[in-house]
């Protein structure tokens, strides 16, 4: 059995599955930035002793943190809360991890810090979104598995 199927067997061109696979990405992308920008702007505003990479991995928990919230609340609408919870951590949660890294090792390539700036700020959601992207892709396509 094939792990990631080949170019020329056709899997990875269907054009409804990129697009369901960019909508179930999006959703991602926006609770990860909720919880990742959050904590990054209120590091940036106070005082703090804190290195860039603890930082960092308290943007990144927290970012998990709002993205399995937010897609265990649209969830909900298909399904039972502790089902919607399970779910959400179940099917994205390899997503999320690799958008919240991705992220934030462009933060700091771009700014050299934990820190957000208006010219930082779409480039990293840019990246965030590329990476999971893929995988999502290939999830939804070989299980007709999506978070949304």
């Amino acid at each position: 059995m094939q792990l990631i199927p080949a170019i020329n067997d056709g899997f990875w061109f269907c054009k409804h599955t990129w697009k369901r696979s960019r909508l179930n990405t999006f959703w991602c992308l926006l609770g990860c930035s909720i919880g990742d920008f959050g904590t990054i702007f209120a590091f940036q505003m106070i005082e703090h002793s804190w290195s860039v990479w603890q930082v960092m991995t308290l943007a990144i928990i927290n970012g998990l943190l709002t993205s399995i919230a937010l897609e265990t609340i649209i969830l909900t609408k298909q399904m039972a809360i502790r089902l919607a919870f399970k779910t959400a951590i179940g099917m994205s949660f390899i997503s999320m991890i690799a958008m919240e890294i991705a992220m934030n090792i462009t933060d700091v390539i771009l700014t050299g810090g934990a820190m957000l700036t208006w010219w930082a700020i779409p480039i990293m959601l840019l990246v965030g979104f590329l990476t999971p992207w893929p995988y999502n892709y290939w999830r939804l396509k070989k299980y007709n598995e999506s978070c949304h």
